[in-house]
């Protein structure tokens, strides 16, 4: 072998071996005689009487609430990898004290998604103690709340809706939210077409069926079609179509459909005949529930981790902090970072501050 005089440059990137770091904090204590008690100051580090530091909790936290890492996947990397010992107890009676401080944010979520110009709805089972429960979701795209309860009618849907919505509701056909006030809302006509497929796949319609589906089909098509051509039509043009989108609504609900399908579709139509093509007035407004179906998805694969939880007291646990990292992702931030600088603010103030604002497009 003969040496060339030739190098080159490589760059590797690695972990460094972790050892837990042990921070020992000498606190002065002081009298005070208008308290007549001893005062010390805060440690912004650790909750108070906590052993494990706010970072070691919110990685913890983040990586089973907003990760889907169970709980004995979390405690091994802590254990093994990041060698600090911790039990499955007190991970949880941490979290327990995180959701706590922080539920004042979840409120927030909550105000701002009653406040919102369009909001997004989708509900799906949970398991609370062996029980069946159902975690519903409502988003937009700067925030989502998880609420997981024994109802999957009305009841739930009253802790939420505390107050008449004044915006845009887009939901599936699921009956209870007939129940909830809003203004306006737009039922999610992919769900309709999904029910069209599946009842001439597995249902075994009438002979009176294809028809009835064709024109239900083109009608919700050319809805769709229209909207994506907004721009291109005149307001007289776009006006004309419109109407008569809703004649052929009302002609298809007023035929004497044959065959129990058929006539069960109608009525969904009757019911909702307002609610169908709200997207065409309402700028915003999307003519499906995507929105909400995408953000419930990361919650369903939580719970297919962890099949759901053993208390009511975990599920509120796990619908707060799931809320909390969902949103701060959706806006923007770094939810460990975030949560961790909210904490000092909390331990030093004794005051938690507000839910950060959504970033900007140009800063991210």
């Amino acid at each position: 072998m003969k040496r060339t005089g030739d190098t080159r440059t490589r760059y590797t990137e690695e972990i460094p071996e972790i050892e837990p770091e042990v921070t020992e904090h000498t606190i002065h204590r002081d009298w005070c005689p208008k308290c007549k008690k001893q005062v010390e100051p805060v440690v912004p580090d650790a909750l108070p009487k906590a052993t494990l530091g706010n970072r070691v909790l919110v990685l913890s936290a983040w990586l089973h609430y907003a990760l889907g890492n169970t709980l004995s996947q979390i405690v091994e990397v802590f254990n093994f990898h990041l060698q600090m010992k911790i039990t499955p107890g007190g991970l949880i009676g941490m979290w327990y004290r995180l959701q706590a401080i922080l539920y004042t944010w979840y409120e927030q979520i909550q105000q701002e998604a009653l406040r919102s110009a369009v909001l997004h709805g989708d509900e799906s089972g949970w398991r609370v103690g062996g029980k069946t429960h159902w975690l519903w979701c409502f988003t937009t795209p700067t925030l989502t709340y998880y609420m997981i309860d024994r109802s999957r009618g009305s009841p739930a849907l009253k802790k939420f809706f505390i107050e008449e919505f004044a915006g845009t509701l887009v939901t599936d056909f699921w009956g209870a939210y007939n129940a909830v006030v809003c203004a306006l809302r737009q039922m999610c006509l992919v769900h309709l077409l999904r029910e069209l497929e599946h009842t001439e796949k597995y249902k075994s319609p009438s002979k009176h069926w294809p028809a009835f589906a064709k024109k239900l089909r083109r009608l919700l098509g050319d809805a769709i079609r229209l909207w994506r051509r907004r721009d291109e039509l005149s307001e007289e043009a776009y006006a004309s179509r419109r109407n008569r989108l809703e004649v052929r609504l009302q002609q298809l609900i007023d035929t004497p459909w044959e065959g129990a399908h058929a006539k069960r579709l109608v009525k969904r139509l009757r019911r909702h005949q307002n609610d169908l093509f709200t997207f065409l007035d309402q700028p915003g407004v999307p003519f499906d529930n995507n929105a909400g179906e995408r953000a419930i998805r990361p919650a369903v694969i939580i719970r297919k981790n962890s099949y759901g939880n053993r208390s009511q007291r975990g599920a509120d646990c796990q619908a707060v902090l799931m809320s909390i990292f969902r949103t701060l992702k959706q806006r923007g931030h770094d939810p460990i970072r975030t949560v961790i600088d909210a904490l000092a603010t909390y331990l030093t103030t004794g005051q938690l501050p507000k839910l950060p604002e959504p970033k900007i497009a140009s800063d991210g």
